[in-house]
């Protein structure tokens, strides 16, 4: 049960954790429970489609797609006589497609997080060093974040820190 913990008065104690019946594998239970059957492809597909889509909206080539797109519908303005209809055209465009690759981009920020805590707390478990009660930070409530924020701003200012077997050590 490597990296998987939950707070609990300060001390760390392991969660059950999410095993994948088809391959054994473990993930992540940070987030919702593992959906079943339909649910499941469905998840998956809406993952892949939005790691797609942050990609592709990421490039340099469509913002440029975008930038010509604009000048197609500034150069059309005469033609249509500016109209309604004209400004409404790349209005409701751009309000559709921002409504939805907010959801996905969303989506793809939010696996990337959890995967970078997963990384971090990994890393917390496997330096000697580090304290292990900072792994899962990202669970904590703002008032357990905030009394964390004063430590290490103590810490910063040459206080000095308890280390993994309770000896102080001077802050780094």
């Amino acid at each position: 049960m490597t990296g998987i913990y939950e707070w609990s008065n300060y001390t760390f104690q392991p969660r059950a954790q999410f095993v994948k019946p088809s391959s054994g594998q473990i993930l992540d239970n940070t987030g919702p429970p593992p959906l079943a059957g339909d649910a499941a492809l469905l998840n998956e597909g809406f993952h892949k489609v939005a790691r797609m889509t942050a990609c592709v909206v990421g490039m340099p080539w469509s913002f440029a797609a975008a930038i010509l797109v604009l000048l197609i519908w500034a150069t059309t303005g005469p033609y249509f006589g500016y109209s309604d209809a004209w400004q409404l055209t790349l209005n409701t465009g751009t309000s559709i497609a921002t409504f939805l690759i907010v959801f996905l981009i969303q989506n793809t920020q939010n696996r990337d997080a959890r995967a970078m805590h997963l990384k971090l707390d990994e890393l917390l478990r496997a330096v000697a060093e580090a304290r292990n009660g900072l792994i899962a930070l990202e669970n904590l409530s703002d008032e357990q974040l905030k009394k964390l924020g004063v430590e290490f701003h103590h810490l910063s200012h040459g206080g000095h820190t308890v280390g993994r077997e309770g000896t102080h050590r001077p802050a780094v």
